[in-house]
């Protein structure tokens, strides 16, 4: 938790304690099913909370405004963004339903509130509209900006923070990705907003939608 209240000072008591619970629960969990590599519970908050969370670094999210995590496994960055954005709706997707299983039950014994799971594969959503996708490493960019643009609505934008569109974490060299993609995002080096060495080579990246 040390290295999530380095980065940020602007949780509440209860937010904190959400965040606190987290890592006890995901290891209790990962007993049952493997939603998490087991080698990476060492550095829980740091390699998946705080990975999470750098999405906020640059963005915020509004107020009753509509959120979907696609492919959201075990719950990533879906979770850690919820409790810092308590009045901002998350729907997580997925197309693996135990996985969605520790979702609900992790959101359950935190309080969390404004999540909602989704057992289907995205391209099978209809009838459905979202502000911003966030994405975690799922899909080649190409593929995850032909499933997220037609279900994203065009959203008045409050301030230059909110985001409208795509907005996924990626590691290594993306100049291929990016060029088949047809994509113009923005990205941004995680080094360079977390001194840690574990972001090194990884990214943060915007697609707006147009």
């Amino acid at each position: 938790m040390e290295i999530i209240e380095q980065y940020f000072s602007d949780f509440t008591d209860t937010q904190l304690e959400q965040l606190r619970q987290l890592k006890e629960l995901y290891f209790e969990w990962n007993q049952k099913i493997n939603v998490i590599s087991r080698k990476d519970m060492d550095n829980f908050y740091l390699h998946h909370v705080l990975h999470s969370l750098s999405i906020a670094t640059q963005f915020e999210f509004q107020p009753n405004t509509n959120i979907m995590d696609l492919g959201c496994g075990g719950g990533f960055p879906g979770v850690p963004l919820a409790i810092l954005f308590p009045e901002t709706n998350f729907l997580m997707v997925d197309s693996i339903n135990k996985k969605l299983k520790v979702v609900i039950e992790i959101a359950d014994a935190i309080n969390l509130k404004n999540i909602t799971v989704k057992h289907t594969r995205v391209e099978d959503i209809k009838n459905q509209k979202f502000d911003t996708v966030v994405s975690r490493a799922v899909a080649p960019l190409k593929d995850l900006w032909k499933w997220s643009k037609p279900l994203i609505k065009k959203s008045p934008m409050t301030n230059e923070n909110t985001p409208n569109g795509l907005i996924c974490l990626k590691g290594g060299d993306l100049t291929l990705e990016i060029q088949e993609s047809g994509c113009k995002p923005f990205v941004w080096e995680m080094d360079k907003i977390f001194n840690e060495e574990y972001f090194k080579e990884k990214f943060l990246i915007y697609q707006p939608l147009k």
